[in-house]
């Protein structure tokens, strides 16, 4: 074999490595968590569309909750009514399911509590922010760093959590 050929199959099998490495196993995308919560807070639907595809095409306990948030975020962005309330419905079974079936997760709980506390009344999804609100001051503490950035960051435009409280 030419050692141009071994060359070139070399550098060719590192960039294979590293583009897998980048994508996952299997090629599944990773979800970045200080990503995630930054297209929370975006008012474009463009990055929470970008967001929902990462979300469903990545593998990791607890999908369905971020993408329920997702889904429930973007209805708030659309502006046709029946798409608004498909959005909101379908998020909101998504989230909630993957509450009860983990219902000491904080993290999800955070993600009901940034979405309840923003919802239209209308709608009657707040009923949880004031045991959302008090199992997330609890639970803070346990939480993984990113996600007590996130949530240290939404206090500080929060109308139920202060910085104060953590």
């Amino acid at each position: 074999m030419h050692i141009y050929s071994v060359k070139a199959v070399a550098i060719l099998s590192i960039h294979l490595v590293i583009a897998e490495l980048a994508h996952g196993q299997n090629g599944v995308v990773s979800m970045e968590r200080s990503e995630f919560y930054k297209t929370m807070s975006s008012q474009k639907i463009d990055d929470v569309d970008k967001q929902l595809k990462l979300v469903r095409s990545s593998a990791f306990a607890g999908r369905d909750a971020f993408e329920g948030a997702l889904l429930m975020k973007k209805a708030g962005l659309v502006v046709e009514p029946h798409l608004k309330l498909k959005l909101f419905k379908s998020g909101y079974k998504k989230l909630d399911a993957a509450i009860k079936a983990d219902s000491g997760n904080a993290e999800y709980r955070f993600l009901r509590l940034m979405i309840q506390e923003h919802a239209p009344g209308f709608l009657g999804y707040r009923s949880d922010l004031k045991k959302d609100s008090a199992y997330i001051r609890k639970s803070y503490k346990d939480m993984s760093q990113e996600v007590q950035q996130a949530v240290l960051k939404y206090s500080r435009q929060s109308k139920i959590l202060r910085p104060s409280d953590f």
